[in-house]
């Protein structure tokens, strides 16, 4: 998409460099990367085990700083942060989707959907709104008192799109959120996040899986910790 003009970006990595070890051999997962996602876009970022993706998502998802260069997540730099301000970013601007969904199973559906909310201070009454309001927009509003092992698995996946909608993030992040999914789950899915891209979010997808990248707007294929495509599908 056209970026804005002074509009600041979604994601924005300038020369980052991501060094492991201290040794005599250390390993570079990134190496000199470059890369901006503009607000609404729909970005898979893909490539085979060792590529960088992994690190790459980490250092999106304020997870992890890099060791040189530039990190900017919903326009704040996080390229020095500590673990406290890369905590309140996570939780205010970041929605997450994981391959293992995640949920806590002793919770029911709406109370692991208001997670994020209880960790934000949010008031009891406003969590039950919220999160009744996310469950609607990936139907599951008659599963609200189901636990996870209640469900199946496109559903609890569904549950962790809505535990991610809940903050009203600028940034959802899904990594390989079909990986523990059979076909028809998995394109159910896909399709809902293509329905969150078309309704204006912001998505980033990692995944190992180049029929999954085509779902998005744009592939950025990594390889030995560098960029080696970024295209528009």
């Amino acid at each position: 998409m056209t970026a804005i003009p002074d509009t600041p970006a979604a994601v924005d990595l300038r020369d980052v460099r991501k060094i492991y070890g201290t040794g005599p051999d250390p390993v570079a997962a990134l190496d000199g990367v470059n890369l901006r996602i503009d607000p609404g876009e729909f970005v898979a970022i893909t490539g085979t085990s060792g590529s960088g993706k992994s690190t790459l998502m980490h250092l999106v998802g304020c997870l992890d700083t890099p060791t040189s260069g530039h990190v900017s997540v919903a326009g704040e730099d996080i390229s020095t942060a500590g673990s406290d301000r890369l905590a309140r970013l996570r939780n205010r601007s970041i929605g997450f989707v994981f391959q293992a969904f995640n949920l806590l199973p002793r919770l029911d559906v709406q109370r692991n959907i208001e997670l994020p909310l209880v960790y934000a201070g949010v008031s009891a009454a406003e969590r039950s709104r919220r999160a009744a309001a996310a469950a609607a927009k990936v139907n599951l509003t008659d599963r609200l008192t189901h636990r996870p092992s209640e469900l199946s698995g496109g559903q609890c996946q569904r549950v962790a799109v809505a535990r991610a909608l809940v903050n009203d993030p600028a940034l959802i992040l899904a990594d390989e959120p079909t990986g523990n999914l059979d076909s028809a789950n998995g394109a159910d899915v896909l399709r809902l996040l293509a329905s969150l891209h078309a309704a204006g979010r912001t998505i980033v997808l990692v995944t190992h899986d180049p029929a999954v990248a085509a779902r998005a707007a744009r592939i950025v294929e990594l390889r030995d910790g560098r960029i080696i495509k970024d295209a528009k599908t």
